[in-house]
């Protein structure tokens, strides 16, 4: 266990650094990185960790940034994903979403809740167990990578095409700074229907394949009392999230249609069952599919790496060596070692634990109800607090 002593100097370090932990924060949300084009922000993130000492920083195939600090035969990796979605309507902001602003000791920005205010706090803090011995035995990586696309891809690659596999992840999506444990998984599906196009005037000639999606879409809705619940992950969830329609011209009959759906699952639901289940609702017809969908979108450096758009759901025990670990790194730095949790919303722990078995939680500042939106916001209290914890935790797994 770490004494009092590097305790206390932990948290004056952390304090003598606030104004360039925040400073750093601003300056990583102030850089765009929608629609997975991080590499300026990386850059920004790796002369960051230069700074501070990482041993060596590099980039992966995929274009994600890593760094290294430390050589222990343990491997603890920080993931936080440092692009977002993008701004939607710059009209519904009442500020600007890339310089942000202040407020009552709030920080408000694209990116400050999901998910870049988690990262000066992990690449402060590893540093900081470097400078406390608390590395003594591990090496610390902090990987900042691309996840609103496809959550899970960047880990998936970096284990499987890179060749590194840590031994322990911390995922720094937004916990309300408590220590979560797992989330529900979900599969991705559509349903495409095919008909026959005619012109409007003369409809009775078409087969709309619109109309032939109508009763798929309304059994679908009313699917969710089916479902399995989780005591802890929660029930299964069902949403019809989209529409692509082939026509001719809007003057015409439609004759393909496809529907997308987000199958969120819990414990006990299968993807393959899933799947059976949908097309149980089309029943034996052959102009009507489902199917899970499949990534293969490049990312911004041409790199390629396809997968079905399956992802698991997970959890750690409460009891799990690794959870308690960080829950007494919250009762050692500041008295009370809180709840644990989990997300409402996927993570890359979908790949982390859900398909590799590594074991991970969840420490990050902010409120997941912000992610997305345009008060997109982090306490900036936390950004620092956080980064007391991240420095101390892997003191605590010895």
């Amino acid at each position: 266990m770490v004494n009092q002593t590097t305790i206390d100097s932990i948290q004056a370090r952390v304090a003598a650094q606030r104004e360039d932990i925040i400073t750093f924060l601003k300056e990583l949300c102030a850089i765009p990185s929608y629609d997975s084009q991080i590499r300026a922000v990386g850059e920004r993130t790796e002369a960051e960790m230069k700074k501070l000492g990482f041993d060596e920083v590099w980039w992966d195939r995929m274009g994600n940034v890593v760094g290294r600090i430390g050589n222990g035969p343990k491997k603890l990796l920080y993931d936080s994903h440092i692009d977002t979605v993008g701004i939607g309507d710059p009209d519904e902001w009442q500020w600007d979403p890339f310089k942000g602003k202040v407020e009552d000791g709030i920080f408000y920005a694209r990116g400050a809740c999901d998910e870049k205010g988690s990262t000066p706090g992990m690449i402060y803090g590893l540093a900081l167990a470097k400078e406390f011995g608390l590395l003594d035995g591990f090496t610390g990586y902090y990987f900042g990578n691309m996840e609103e696309w496809n959550d899970g891809i960047a880990p998936h690659a970096l284990v499987e095409v890179e060749g590194l596999r840590p031994d322990f992840v911390v995922i720094g999506e937004p916990t309300r700074m408590q220590v979560y444990r797992g989330h529900k998984g979900r599969v991705e599906m559509q349903v495409v229907s095919k008909g026959k196009s005619a012109h409007a005037a003369s409809n009775f000639l078409g087969d709309n394949a619109i109309y032939k999606l109508l009763p798929v879409i309304d059994a679908i809705s009313k699917l969710e009392p089916e479902f399995m619940d989780d005591p802890f992950l929660g029930a299964g969830r069902i949403t019809v999230t989209d529409m692509k329609v082939v026509t001719p011209s809007i003057n015409a009959v439609p004759n393909e249609a496809v529907i997308f759906i987000d199958r969120r699952v819990t414990f006990g639901e299968e993807p393959q069952a899933e799947l059976e289940r949908i097309q149980s609702l089309i029943g034996d017809r052959t102009d009507m599919e489902a199917s899970i969908l499949y990534y293969d979108v490049p990312s911004y450096t041409g790199f390629v790496f396809p997968l079905e758009k399956i992802y698991p759901a997970w959890a750690l025990p409460h009891e799990h060596p690794f959870v308690q670990a960080g829950v007494n790194t919250s009762e050692a730095l500041w008295g009370q070692p809180g709840p644990t949790g989990k997300w409402n919303f996927s993570t890359n722990g979908t790949y982390w634990t859900g398909k590799a078995g590594i074991p991970s939680i969840g420490f990050g500042p902010g409120d997941e109800v912000h992610a997305h939106t345009v008060i997109d916001q982090v306490k900036l209290d936390d950004v620092v607090r956080a980064t007391e914890w991240y420095a101390l935790l892997p003191g605590m797994l010895k």
